[in-house]
């Protein structure tokens, strides 16, 4: 080994999805959104002064920040936006997890947490879901470095009753408790109403999912204007001008179309709730999804098997070679046909 790489920062990075490009595939393996973003986004686009482009963008977001704000009913200085929420989560952890006690999140979990740990040279500990991949909140009860865990989780869907949520962050007042909420728009309950409460919770959400904006890349975190202040002084030190002009021209405008988020919601939980039925019905089992997919595993299929047949049609779902989830699948909801048509295959092929 060179002298030099002694000293270079070795880490396993993340994984993410496949992304095939081909006219005829079935993409359910990135839970993206099937719907596009609210019309009010592409005449943003359309309507961009490319002139501007030689200016700098504004490095505080004011637009967009406030958008979200007035949104969600919470003063400007309670709102921090970044590209995409791992971008987010990234700055949080390098903000809040500083100690030398161990930051704690789920074994089966976002994958991307320990990545961070790892990266930033943060210490911690992964207390293991039950068996039916429900967090036990009193896992979290002990001396910790801070908190970090999706609601609903991921990949598995399942979410925690906000009671639960509430427990955990009143059992932990001396450290920051990171809530992720990047699919609690398909269902879940939101515990962006205890950032009234407890000045030690970060509430982190997105635009990629229910907001059909994977490809603009915008993230968000509500908290106390402390904790706010905090990540914008480390964001500032790290990179002043995170958002483009596109991204704050066109979130602003998918924040402000209401209607068309909650009709894009409702279609996305209407074909998660059948597809429940008809995976049922074929001898799938699966814990209850609050989310825009379903992890789900079959009675005599083995999931390897099943995600090598169905990416041979041109369908594509998301396969784990882990410990413990090594024998599921987890299937983002597409539009009623896309799922139709998945479903087809699977009655064909398990018969």
């Amino acid at each position: 080994m060179s002298n030099w790489e002694a000293n270079v920062r070795k880490v396993i990075p993340y994984t993410p999805g496949e992304q095939p490009n081909q006219p005829d595939m079935i993409k359910l393996n990135t839970n993206e959104n099937p719907y596009p973003p609210a019309p009010g986004v592409e005449k943003v686009l359309k309507g961009m002064d490319t002139d501007t482009m030689r200016l700098y963008p504004d490095p505080t977001a004011g637009d967009l920040v406030h958008a979200i704000a007035q949104n969600y009913h919470l003063k400007d200085e309670q709102v921090f936006v970044g590209v995409g929420s791992d971008d987010v989560l990234a700055m949080s952890f390098l903000t809040f997890f500083n100690s030398e006690k161990p930051v704690l999140f789920p074994d089966i979990t976002y994958s991307f947490y320990d990545v961070w740990a790892d990266l930033f040279r943060i210490p911690y500990e992964r207390p293991a879901l039950d068996e039916n991949f429900h967090i036990k909140k009193e896992d979290y009860f002990k001396e910790n470095g801070g908190i970090v865990f999706p609601n609903p989780n991921a990949p598995t869907g399942v979410e925690m009753p906000l009671e639960d949520v509430e427990d955990i962050i009143r059992h932990n007042p001396d450290v920051i408790v990171i809530v992720d909420e990047a699919y609690v728009d398909f269902g879940g309950q939101s515990a962006l109403p205890l950032i009234e409460k407890y000045d030690n919770l970060l509430v982190v959400q997105t635009f990629s999912k229910s907001r059909s904006m994977a490809g603009m890349r915008i993230g968000f975190a509500c908290g106390n204007e402390k904790l706010i202040k905090f990540l914008n002084d480390v964001k500032y030190s790290f990179n002043s001008y995170t958002m483009d002009r596109t991204a704050l021209a066109a979130g602003v405008a998918a924040v402000e179309d209401k209607e068309y988020f909650e009709e894009t919601c409702n279609k996305i939980i209407e074909t998660r709730e059948w597809t429940k039925k008809e995976l049922k019905a074929l001898g799938f089992s699966f814990q209850d999804s609050k989310s825009n997919f379903i992890f789900a595993t079959h009675a005599t299929c083995p999931a390897a098997e099943l995600f090598e047949a169905l990416r041979e049609q041109h369908i594509y779902v998301r396969y784990f070679p882990k410990e413990r989830i090594d024998n599921f699948l987890r299937i983002t909801i597409g539009t009623k046909e896309e799922m139709q048509k998945f479903i087809d295959f699977l009655k064909d092929y398990l018969k």
